[in-house]
């Protein structure tokens, strides 16, 4: 999930990014057909998914009621990495997003990497979703074949993409907002639980906090592993600055959404996790269960007549929301990077205000990975899984280092343009570089991700190199 070493050190030379700084901004054949409410469910779609619902189980089961503190810990990493995205998103909008912003500020090989990298873990995670949602309908209709539902849901998500944009933020609004509704619901069941004003409940005070071996069960080696759970459950809230570029306001619209969207995924993460770990003994075996999961086990536990169903459906919403946003940011990082001239001139074409060619592409590469599955599941696709399993932190980290460049030239060059301010800049922006080298390390030292280190390494390693090529021959074509 991670590379073996963090991200290639940037080049801030003058001679590697004046061209860059003073592009045009690659957006101008988009339409800008998002609304406010649209951008702050978006970046709610993306993020909240199955890893929330079902994946926090294998944290909480590691690392016990602490999983709260690992929640909040990483929380507020992607609090600080949000601010720094929302600074340069809000004064440089473009649907390239980081790609676009590590471009400027580090290099067009930056932007190749980061941009190509997010794009094939998008792909991938829309692969994963759709069998997870095809494996909850087959539950629900025994017989029927899984590969039919993912391709019914690819087609389904395919006809929304390639729709005008506004339809997709339309669709995603809804499918958003069921989420946070049930989320929401969830919160409130288990707030009344645990006063004990719930009928035919009893407030449980903190018997599940401190009893089964206390509040870390399982040491810091538990405390680390749910660290490293929780913090790829935070993947995915990048899209919304992705979208901005679409929205009636683009400005207005990522400052906003960027502030509403950090403290709204905060409250949901940590506080789902400190309502079940209060409710729940953190060893109980429905909590880690691939069929249940941690909320199932709250619902169970306050016995929520149909919990499991319930929970199914919930789930099943989740995925496909998730599903629509990434197929979504796949084609619109893609387009961005053919437009800068990082990719297969066709996939930058723009149709209606659309780029159809790109959504085809990403929809394409995603069910390819459903297909690897399928016919190669113990290994291919494995092999798919590691490769991109910790692209969100090398995202992250260029998201920091191109944060640190773009404020001081923005400072000096255009001031007016920073409507959203990294808090406390630069000592925050270096302390978040500092805790992301740090759970690089953890990887590292935990046998279960390390492969995920030196597979996504290799992948960013690779996409690295082939950006310096391209970048060093384009400078010399220029030159003559």
């Amino acid at each position: 999930m991670s590379p073996p070493t963090p991200v290639p050190p940037p080049t801030t030379s003058a001679s590697a990014t004046p061209a860059a700084s003073t592009a045009p901004l690659p957006d101008s054949a988009l339409t800008h057909g998002l609304k406010q409410r649209h951008l702050s469910m978006i970046a709610l779609g993306g993020v909240i998914g199955a890893g929330l619902f079902v994946g926090s189980g294998a944290g909480i089961a590691a690392a016990g009621p602490s999983i709260v503190v690992a929640y909040g810990v990483s929380g507020l990493l992607v609090m600080l990495v949000m601010r720094m995205l929302g600074e340069m998103s809000a004064a440089n909008p473009a649907s390239g997003s980081f790609s676009v912003h590590a471009e400027r500020a580090i290099g067009p090989w930056a932007g190749f990497t980061a941009g190509w990298a997010f794009w094939v873990l998008l792909c991938v995670a829309v692969g994963l979703e759709g069998i997870g949602a095809a494996q909850i309908v087959s539950g629900w209709l025994p017989g029927t074949p899984e590969w039919a539902w993912v391709a019914l849901f690819m087609v389904v998500f395919l006809g929304t993409n390639l729709a005008a944009v506004k339809n997709f933020g339309e669709f995603e609004f809804w499918f958003a907002s069921l989420k946070v509704a049930a989320i929401v619901l969830f919160l409130v069941l288990g707030v009344l639980a645990i006063l004990g004003v719930l009928p035919d409940t009893d407030a449980p005070g903190t018997a599940n906090l401190t009893g089964v071996g206390g509040f870390l069960p399982n040491g810091s080696q538990g405390l680390v592993i749910g660290l490293l759970a929780s913090v790829f459950a935070y993947g995915g809230l990048e899209t919304v600055t992705i979208a901005a570029a679409e929205s009636e306001d683009p400005v207005r619209g990522v400052a906003k959404a960027v502030r509403t969207a950090m403290w709204r995924v905060a409250l949901f993460y940590v506080g789902s996790m400190a309502v079940i770990v209060t409710l729940v003994p953190w060893d109980d075996p429905k909590i880690a269960e691939k069929g249940s999961g941690p909320y199932v086990a709250m619902l169970d536990r306050l016995a929520i007549p149909g919990a499991g169903q319930i929970m199914n459906v919930v789930v099943l919403v989740a995925l496909l929301s998730a599903m629509n946003a990434n197929i979504y940011g796949a084609s619109r990082m893609a387009r961005s990077l053919v437009v800068r001239g990082q990719g297969p001139k066709t996939l930058g074409k723009v149709t209606s205000g659309v780029p159809r060619n790109a959504v085809l592409a990403s929809s394409a590469f995603g069910f390819l990975c459903v297909l690897l599955n399928y016919w190669r599941p113990d290994d291919i696709f494995a092999w798919l899984l590691n490769m991109t399993g910790a692209v969100i932190l090398v995202v992250w980290a260029f998201i920091a280092v191109s944060q640190l460049v773009l404020r001081r030239r923005t400072e000096r060059e255009s001031p007016e343009k920073l409507v959203v301010r990294m808090w406390l800049y630069p000592a925050l922006t270096w302390l978040s570089l500092a805790a992301m080298a740090t759970i690089f390390i953890l990887m590292l030292d935990q046998p279960n991700t390390r492969d995920q280190l030196v597979a996504t390494g290799l992948l960013t390693l690779g996409l690295a190199t082939i950006g310096a090529v391209r970048q060093r021959r384009a400078s010399s074509a220029s030159a003559r």
